[in-house]
């Protein structure tokens, strides 16, 4: 059955990513996959949580919110209502996956802060603030010296310093699943609505799995249909990566050095 967008059932949305979106932060993306559009900064911080004080490295923290009207209705501040479960479990996430990439112990005792702010949502938000965060990620700790020494101002003006990045190996996210009984990748809105299994799938640029979220809405999915997914999700995850090395442009070769 043809997908509403035309898209091949292993083919990802169109994918872009914009550096330096915003003034003011060490590193900064908008991405855009299909209709869903995310704000990711990162932001370097010189303290580390209570928890991780005198152990010299440092931490990775993510908070995820969404615009009002990202969505087809208009769904109330969480400033205002309190954060719901999914938003704590979002952010969670990709906190986790981030750092899963990052040698903490090279940043030295500093804190990483992601920003994920959805502005426009049709289905995940969540991979794409992992992909985009990633290069925003990048950008931030590139303006760090190889010392971890900070050497950061406004990213207008801050020059990426020399040498390797504190950073292993790339990391990005899409989701899969099966929809009208085919297995598809990269799920809008309407085919998450109506799939009867959707999977989000975080993994490495070396193929390491980091994270997978994978729910039957109806009938259970068997070990075969598991692989057959997360053989799916590894073509569209390379993808995504390559996306992501093209736009870090000479950043992206310092990664895993």
């Amino acid at each position: 059955m043809p997908r509403q967008d035309g898209r091949a059932n292993d083919e990802i949305r169109p994918v872009k990513i914009t550096r330096g979106y915003m003034k003011y932060a060490e590193g900064s993306v908008l991405i855009e996959v299909g209709d869903t559009r995310v704000v990711c900064t990162a932001t370097l911080e010189d303290r580390v949580p209570q928890f991780l004080k005198g152990q010299g490295k440092g931490w990775v923290t993510a908070e995820y919110g969404m615009l009002p009207r990202a969505t087809s209705e208009r769904n109330p501040r969480e400033a205002t209502k309190g954060k719901s479960g999914r938003t704590y479990e979002i952010q969670r996430l990709i906190g986790r996956a981030l750092r899963a990439v990052v040698d903490l112990e090279a940043i030295g005792e500093r804190t990483v802060w992601i920003d994920c702010d959805v502005i426009q949502a049709d289905g995940g938000t969540r991979t794409a603030a992992i992909t985009g965060s990633f290069v925003a990620l990048v950008e931030a700790l590139s303006r760090l010296s190889s010392g971890g020494n900070a050497a950061y101002g406004e990213a207008g003006t801050a020059e990426p310093l020399p040498g390797p990045l504190p950073v292993r190996d790339f990391i990005a996210a899409t989701s899969v699943g099966i929809v009208d009984g085919e297995l598809v990748m990269d799920l809008s809105f309407e085919e998450d609505s109506r799939a009867s299994v959707d999977m989000n799938v975080v993994m490495t640029g070396g193929g390491k799995l980091v994270e997978i979220q994978g729910t039957a809405e109806g009938s259970p999915f068997s070990r075969a249909d598991l692989d057959r997914m997360l053989r799916l999700a590894r073509g569209g995850i390379d993808r995504l990566i390559a996306i992501q090395r093209e736009v870090l442009g000479d950043l992206a070769a310092r990664v895993g050095r």
